[in-house]
């Protein structure tokens, strides 16, 4: 089913889309918020650019945005995945705690912040580009992997990455000798064994996005984890 959403408001596009049960195509998008919010099992596609909050809460449908997407996509979705053919603004994954994002580009700040697992729910963000300040921020639990590709002079993370973060992990492709890290976080090289998580997701962004993942993995891989039992020990200080 296709829906045009050129003439609708939030709150008048959600309303269809609660009442669609099938899988379905949205146009002509153009900052309408809270797309998706709670839905499960269906397959929704946007073309245009949705606004924010994008698949909050989601609970296992799937999104693909073949554009841009604003702020705090997928906050605090729990199950599915959201794919990204652009860039997103602040936030994206905020408080996830299950599912998928992939996103070709770039990302804003605070991407992941407050992520958390349980059990079998890992949530997992895969930045095709560069992030921006406070990546990881009180990460709790989950993966974070961001790839730099494309991404010409920028630095693949900006400032503050892992502040207060307390579980999970981080991937970061490419040198990153002079990014400065909290105290309480440990980042050293990929061994062996982490390269065999980075090459499951490596592997779906290259096939969702087109890209070589031979060329893509020809690349050194630091991993970050959290190293002190207190995450709050040094916060918004770089040394």
């Amino acid at each position: 089913m296709v829906i045009d959403v050129t003439a609708l408001d939030y709150k008048a596009l959600n309303d269809s889309l609660r009442k669609c049960k099938d899988d379905f195509t949205i146009t002509g998008c153009c900052g309408q918020r809270f797309i998706a919010a709670g839905m499960t099992n269906r397959k929704i596609t946007i073309h245009g650019i949705p606004g924010n909050a994008l698949g909050a809460y989601l609970n296992g449908a799937s999104i693909v945005v073949n554009a841009n997407a604003q702020d705090a996509v997928g906050d605090t979705m729990n199950e599915g995945e959201i794919i990204i053919h652009g860039s997103v603004g602040d936030a994206v994954g905020y408080a996830m705690r299950g599912g998928k994002i992939f996103v070709k580009r770039h990302a804003g700040y605070r991407a992941g912040i407050h992520m958390k697992e349980y059990k079998d729910k890992v949530p997992v963000i895969v930045i095709g580009g560069v992030a921006g300040s406070f990546l990881g921020e009180y990460q709790a639990g989950g993966v974070i992997m961001v790839l730099g590709l494309e991404r010409g002079d920028q630095p693949i993370v900006s400032n503050f990455p892992c502040t207060g973060m307390h579980g999970g992990r981080m991937y970061l492709r490419g040198d990153c000798s002079k990014i400065v890290f909290p105290r309480q976080v440990r980042a050293r090289s990929a061994t062996p064994e982490d390269f065999e998580e980075i090459k499951k997701y490596v592997s779906e962004y290259c096939n969702l996005f087109g890209y070589d993942i031979d060329k893509v993995l020809d690349a050194p891989f630091t991993v970050i984890k959290p190293d002190n039992k207190n995450p709050y020990k040094q916060m918004y200080v770089a040394n």
